[in-house]
């Protein structure tokens, strides 16, 4: 049965399919040149509600407090949506640019012979990120390598959409599970000794494990120590950002730096408060990741959402 839902989800995948299709045969500097014009208009037209400018304001004012002015928080901001724009671009352009015969040209690697020796060492593998640098051309790089891992996401609302992102994150041999309710398919694949990518930077509400983030306490979910834990993983924390100009050297795309910042090792974590330390460890590595290109990351999350006494006002009012 045709319903009005339906129809819209058709309409807006068609859409999508028209804006992919400008995106990819524009030249690259055009294409840069729209998200540049369009985050323009996000920073100085948009009002400030709808693009929560506030929530990103506070968020900065946490990390860098007395550091950095107004007019460079301001900057900050302006570069985060140059960046999403951007990022949107380069999703799109991936498979036109970026092959496994010429990588070289687009990315460098840091600490890449300890990230292979952890690939390699026969054990489950946690691949932890954030919504930093374009997260999509660090899933894509390891399966096209070789390296293919679960990539743990939301379910789109619309089929269309989220059937063309699951083919477009599946291209490179990975395989797309649903956030909710893909438990039995991410135990499987550590079970067996596989990868799983997840994204380590989301409020966790009242139920999350409570660690530093940027000097404040972050609700962050437990789930992910947890299975480190249980299956003696190791956990790669790292992401790809993208180069400044100054370091470009391809003439017609971009560069990109995939840097592993820091491996750890569940074994390590073992004591009594081996949940909160491991925890407390991969949401540091992220901070300093975040922090070789701020405005790569995306502020306008309510990271700080869940006040660190929730969880005891809960019990409280539950007793």
């Amino acid at each position: 049965m045709i319903t009005r839902r339906k129809i819209r989800y058709f309409a807006e995948y068609c859409l999508f399919l028209s804006f992919v299709f400008v995106i990819r045969v524009l030249p690259v500097r055009l294409a840069f040149a729209i998200a540049d014009a369009v985050a323009w208009i996000m920073v100085h037209l948009v009002p400030r509600k709808l693009s929560r400018y506030e929530v990103a304001k506070d968020n900065l004012k946490q990390v860098f407090t007395d550091s950095k002015s107004d007019e460079e928080i301001d900057a900050v901001i302006h570069g985060m949506w140059r960046h999403l724009f951007r990022l949107v671009c380069e999703v799109i352009q991936l498979p036109k640019f970026l092959r496994l015969e010429n990588c070289g040209n687009y990315l460098d690697f840091s600490r890449r012979e300890d990230c292979v020796k952890a690939l390699l060492a026969g054990r489950p593998v946690l691949m932890l990120g954030g919504h930093f640098g374009n997260w999509e051309v660090a899933v894509n790089t390891f399966g096209m390598f070789g390296f293919p891992m679960g990539v743990v996401a939301r379910e789109l609302d619309n089929p269309w959409l989220h059937a063309w992102f699951r083919r477009f994150r599946e291209s490179t041999g990975n395989q797309l599970i649903s956030k909710s309710g893909g438990g039995t398919e991410i135990a499987d694949t550590l079970e067996r000794g596989g990868m799983i990518s997840l994204l380590c930077d989301q409020d966790a509400g009242k139920s999350g494990i409570f660690v530093d983030f940027f000097g404040k306490p972050a609700s962050t979910f437990k789930s992910i120590g947890l299975l480190a834990l249980q299956y003696n993983a190791l956990i790669i924390v790292g992401g790809a950002w993208r180069l400044p100009p100054k370091e470009q050297t391809s003439t017609n795309w971009v560069r990109f730096n995939l840097t592993t910042e820091e491996i750890l090792d569940a074994k390590d974590f073992q004591g009594p408060n081996g949940l909160q330390e491991l925890t407390q460890e991969f949401t540091s590595a992220l901070e300093r990741l975040i922090l070789k290109a701020p405005e790569q990351y995306f502020w306008v999350h309510r990271r700080w959402k869940t006040p660190a006494d929730a969880r005891r006002k809960r019990k409280t009012s539950a007793a």
